[in-house]
C-alpha cells in the first residue's frame, strides 16, 4: 500500500484517477540486468535504406535457445542521414505473439537503440543515453524503462558480424499499464492546462538536467500528432485533464553529447552541453517545489548513473560532472527561480 501512495504522489491527478488495476511490467522489462542475443539478417541492406524508407525485412532475434521470426526496420530522423550515422535506429516487430515462456512476452513493436557508427565511443553514447532512462525512472517510475542488450547482428549468409551494446524502449502502453494509466490518444496540439502541473514540471526539469530541448510535450514535429519525443499517459485513453508526459530519445541531450547532435540555434545554444528550461511558466510554483524533490534524490540519481554496466570511467566521470552543474543551478529556491525558470514558456 505504501508504495501505491508513493507512486500516486510522483504521478499526480491521473494515478489518483486511475480506474485500471496496476499491472505487472512485461519479462522484458522487469529486470535491470543486461541481456545477450543475436539479430540475424539482411542487416547491411536494412542499415543502407534510403531516409525517407521504413521498410521492413525479415529477419530473426535469437536469445538462448529460443529463435523469433522478426520484421527489421529503420526508423528515426536525423540519424537516418548518411552524413551523420552510419548504422540507423531499429524497430523489431514479432508477426507472431510470442509464447508466455519467452523474453519477448507480450512485446508487438519494439524500439531499438542503436549505434551511429561503429567506433568504440559511440557504444559509450548509447550508454549515456541508457543512463538518461534510468534517471527519469528515479524521478518518475513511470517513464519507459529500457534494457540494455549486447547484440550480435549477424547477415543472413553469416559471413559478415559485428557486436555491438543496443537499448529496447519500453512501449508506452505496457509503461501506463505499470501505473494502471492508459496512453492517451491526443489531437495535433494539447493545452497546457490539460497536463498534470506538477508531471509537466518535473519532466521539464528533468529535461533541464540533461541539457535536452529536442522535444515538446504538447506538439508534434510539424505534419505529425502529438507529441515530439514525449508520450502523455492519463487515466483513459480519452482523458482531458491531469496528463502525465513522459519523456524519450535523449540522444541529443548534453549528458549524452554525441557528435551527431546539434546546438538549438533558435534558442541561442552554442553547444548541446549548454542547458534551457523550456517548461510553462503557468507551472513555475511546481516546478520550485519539484527541484526540491530532485535536491533530495541527488544520491539517488548518481548512484543510477554510476551502476550503469560498461560505461567508462572517463565517461562517468564527466556526465557526473554535468548533473553536478544543474544540482548547483538548483541550490536553492531562489536558484531555481533566478538561474532556471527566467526560460520557461508563457
Amino acid at each position: 500500500m505504501g508504495a501505491r501512495i508513493a507512486l500516486a504522489f510522483v504521478l499526480g491527478s491521473a494515478a489518483t484517477l486511475a480506474s485500471a488495476a496496476p499491472k505487472p511490467p512485461t519479462p522484458l522489462f522487469a529486470d535491470d540486468a543486461p541481456i545477450k542475443l543475436t539479430i540475424r539478417g539482411p542487416i547491411s541492406a536494412i542499415a543502407s535504406t534510403p531516409a525517407n524508407s521504413r521498410a521492413a525485412q525479415p529477419a530473426v532475434i535469437e536469445t538462448g535457445a529460443e529463435k523469433l521470426a522478426i520484421q527489421l526496420s529503420p526508423r528515426g530522423r536525423t540519424r537516418r542521414q548518411k552524413e551523420r550515422c552510419t548504422f540507423p535506429p531499429l524497430r523489431v516487430e514479432f508477426p507472431a505473439k510470442p509464447a508466455q515462456t519467452s523474453l519477448f512476452e507480450r512485446q508487438k513493436r519494439l524500439k531499438l537503440v542503436t549505434h551511429c557508427r561503429p567506433a568504440a565511443q559511440h557504444q559509450q553514447y548509447v550508454l549515456l543515453e541508457y543512463s538518461a532512462y534510468r534517471l527519469f525512472g528515479v524521478i518518475n517510475p513511470a517513464g519507459l524503462r529500457a534494457r540494455l542488450a549486447t547484440v550480435d547482428y549477424v547477415e543472413t549468409n553469416g559471413k559478415t558480424s559485428t557486436t555491438r551494446v543496443g537499448v529496447f524502449i519500453e512501449d508506452a502502453d505496457d509503461a501506463a499499464s505499470r501505473s494502471g494509466l492508459k496512453e492517451a490518444a491526443v489531437g495535433v496540439r494539447v493545452p497546457a492546462s490539460q497536463l498534470d502541473p506538477m508531471a509537466a514540471a518535473r519532466a521539464a526539469l528533468f529535461e533541464y538536467m540533461i541539457g535536452n530541448t529536442d522535444w515538446s510535450m504538447r506538439q508534434g514535429p510539424p505534419g505529425d500528432t502529438c507529441c515530439h519525443n514525449f508520450r502523455l499517459l492519463g487515466a483513459t485513453a480519452t482523458a482531458q485533464t491531469g496528463l502525465i508526459p513522459v519523456p524519450f530519445d535523449f540522444d541529443s541531450s548534453g549528458l549524452v553529447n554525441a557528435p551527431y547532435a546539434a546546438a538549438a540555434e533558435q534558442l541561442g545554444l552554442r553547444s548541446v552541453r549548454d542547458r534551457h528550461y523550456r517548461g510553462y511558466c503557468a507551472h513555475n510554483a511546481q516546478a520550485v517545489a519539484v527541484a526540491a524533490e530532485f535536491r533530495a534524490k541527488k544520491p539517488e540519481l548518481l548512484a543510477a548513473l554510476a551502476s550503469v554496466p560498461q560505461l567508462e570511467e572517463g565517461r562517468q566521470r564527466g556526465a557526473a560532472a554535468y548533473l553536478e552543474s544543474f544540482f548547483r543551478d538548483i541550490a536553492t529556491d531562489e536558484d531555481v527561480q533566478k538561474r532556471v525558470l527566467k526560460t520557461c514558456i508563457s
